[in-house]
């Protein structure tokens, strides 16, 4: 009996050390997949890409969380930097009482964008399922990425994974509430959305194409 559980612990604590090596090595895959594609507005500044990719943060009472805010502010100083004419907001507008994407809009077209250059993907319910619609529903061939920069890996690896071009510039602000769990859940989500590139599911909705090089207006649903 004795030997039977010592054989199960060296399984489990194989297991484990198994497990742990995986983690890294996709995290590491992940994190070198990024070299030389993180930018500044200033170099970012010359790229004409397709679009500026803003990706959802949370929202509350019609106003952007600070995570938000921050990633709003660094795609409108892209936007005026002419980095691209066109912006395309992507978040969760999944439920009617839930609506990342109108908050992001009205924030940029207060901030001086024209509305017309201003997308909405209301389904943007993940970062897998934003740069597949990115590239299937608005035809964004090169993209510029915005988000946080534990985020802007993984973001970025997928975008390579599912054919674009695409860079990423970082929204930086002060420490986030909670970041140090969003770190962990990092680690874990860089290996679940590996998977997902290797096998490449459909996102939860697709629809008409809406290319990015026509009217945001478009994707006005107010």
């Amino acid at each position: 009996m004795k030997r039977v559980i010592i054989n199960i612990i060296l399984a489990l604590a194989s297991l484990g050390i198994l497990c742990l090596a995986i983690l890294i090595s996709v995290n590491n895959r992940v994190l070198l997949s990024a070299a030389g594609r993180i930018l500044t507005v200033e170099e970012a500044a010359g790229l004409d890409a397709d679009c500026i990719l803003v990706l959802g943060a949370g929202v509350r009472d019609g106003r952007p969380s600070l995570m938000l805010a921050d990633r709003l502010d660094r795609g409108m100083q892209l936007y005026f930097a002419g980095a691209s004419e066109k912006l395309l907001m992507s978040g969760d507008h999944g439920r009617e009482d839930y609506d990342e994407v109108n908050v992001m809009k009205e924030q940029a077209v207060a901030a001086g964008a024209e509305s017309s250059d201003v997308f909405m993907d209301h389904a943007g319910f993940s970062t897998y399922e934003s740069i597949y619609r990115a590239r299937d529903v608005f035809r964004a061939e090169r993209i510029i990425i915005v988000t946080q920069p534990y985020h802007l890996p993984r973001a970025l690896y997928i975008a390579e994974a599912l054919g674009l071009e695409a860079w990423g510039v970082a929204a930086e602000g002060e420490d986030y509430f909670g970041q140090s769990y969003r770190n962990a859940r990092e680690v874990l989500a860089r290996v679940k959305d590996v998977l997902y590139c290797a096998f490449q599911p459909e996102p939860t909705y697709l629809g008409e194409a809406i290319p990015v090089w026509g009217d945001g207006n478009a994707t006005n649903d107010r």
